[in-house]
């Protein structure tokens, strides 16, 4: 069939196999032209690993240090006439291109917050690796039912205390306007937010991995934030995401606690702002990356998802790297996103920007780029003129 992007507000409805394989192919590239990561991970699990950054730790590990990896992700398969998910031909591509380095690479299809999805992995660890010596944790979902409680939680993006009102833009149309949010109505939707986006499910990962005895000595294991200015405080990081984003750091100490007798350690990194399928749905955050990407470019200091994970697993998780910690022991990855002279001039940019100047003064075709790319659309290698066999599989879950 010949497929074409059909969107919905910050959702592309449909994907392209062969441009999601490109996609992370050009990522594989990427790692592999850095060279290898000294003292890198062996045997990893990402949980999460079908896009973004958790995707982009799984190429980082395996083709940084040709590690092992078993990747857990939620996604919808390919079918004849209806694509997969963009996900799903992530893992596809990503399992056949480890397959054809000679690496091994296993999937795990499922919903991660449930105890089944979880013993899945853990025999699947047994049966083939024994161990694992880092544990990526990168979930992105609105929803969870908790597997404990049976109480499905919906995560709200929401202000707390008072209204927020700022510039947004919708990245299809180019249009600036202003936006108000009203702030949540009850401590309800603050809990049900934590309870999808907080640390809770990755102590869980962790403590039934440890109590599996499937962790090795000195395990690592990471999970990711975001702070970014102050402008966008009152919708991400003072708001209901917030609360969830510090509920996440704040888990830290106990895992801490739970991997010191394996001499094993946990981070929070906090990465940089980036087009995601995420970050496309928080109102303001579009047009702020937009500026950000038009400032950092021409510093020559931009970095896109496989940059930024590179760069952590090779200057600060491993290869004897400064881990660079802040005041609450966070890995920052951000550090170039936070210098003064970027946010000075993003600030500047910000005052200024219209409908009618945003093509001039921001990059929102190279936000507009990264949004389809990540749905496998406008790749310069791909005719998308031309039929695709959309049924693609995953070669560990369907061969």
């Amino acid at each position: 069939m010949i497929i074409q992007p059909r969107v919905r507000g910050f959702i592309c409805l449909t994907s392209h196999p062969e441009g999601t394989a490109q996609h992370v192919k050009d990522q594989v590239e990427y790692v592999k032209s850095k060279g290898k990561i000294t003292g890198g991970p062996k045997k990893v699990l990402v949980i999460g690993a079908s896009t973004g950054f958790g995707l982009a730790s799984r190429i980082s590990a395996a083709f940084g240090s040709d590690a092992a990896t078993i990747g857990v992700f939620f996604e919808k398969p390919a079918a004849a006439g209806k694509p997969g998910t963009a996900g799903w031909y992530n893992s596809a591509a990503f399992e056949k291109e480890a397959q054809a380095a000679g690496l091994y690479a296993k999937s795990i299809n499922g919903d991660a917050f449930s105890d089944d999805i979880k013993q899945q992995t853990i025999d699947l660890i047994k049966k083939d690796l024994g161990e694992v010596d880092l544990v990526v944790y990168s979930l992105a979902s609105p929803r969870r039912t908790h597997p404990k409680t049976g109480i499905a939680h919906a995560s709200v993006l929401k202000p707390i205390g008072q209204p927020f009102t700022n510039k947004t833009v919708d990245f299809h149309t180019g249009v600036v306007s202003d936006i108000s949010i009203q702030p949540v109505e009850n401590e309800e939707d603050i809990t049900n937010t934590v309870a999808v986006m907080g640390g809770e499910d990755w102590k869980f990962w962790i403590e039934d991995l440890k109590a599996a005895g499937v962790l090795a000595e000195g395990v690592k294991t990471v999970a990711y934030s975001y702070i970014g200015p102050e402008l966008t405080y009152p919708i991400y990081r003072n708001g209901t995401i917030g609360r969830a984003k510090d509920d996440l750091e704040g888990t830290v100490p106990a895992l801490n606690e739970l991997l010191k007798d394996l001499g094993g350690v946990s981070y929070v990194s906090v990465n940089k702002a980036l087009v995601t399928q995420s970050s496309s749905a928080i109102p303001v955050v579009p047009l702020y990356i937009s500026l950000l990407y038009k400032v950092m470019k021409e510093k020559g200091i931009h970095e896109g998802t496989i940059e930024q994970m590179q760069r952590l697993f090779a200057e600060r998780l491993y290869n004897g790297g400064d881990m660079q910690l802040d005041e609450k022991g966070r890995i920052r990855v951000d550090d170039l996103e936070m210098r003064p002279d970027v946010q000075e001039e993003v600030a500047k940019l910000w005052e200024q920007a219209t409908t009618e100047n945003l093509e001039e003064i921001s990059d929102i075709k190279g936000y507009r780029k990264d949004f389809f790319n990540l749905f496998g659309f406008n790749l310069d290698a791909i005719d998308y003129e031309a039929d695709t066999n959309e049924v693609v599989n995953v070669p560990s879950i369907i061969d």
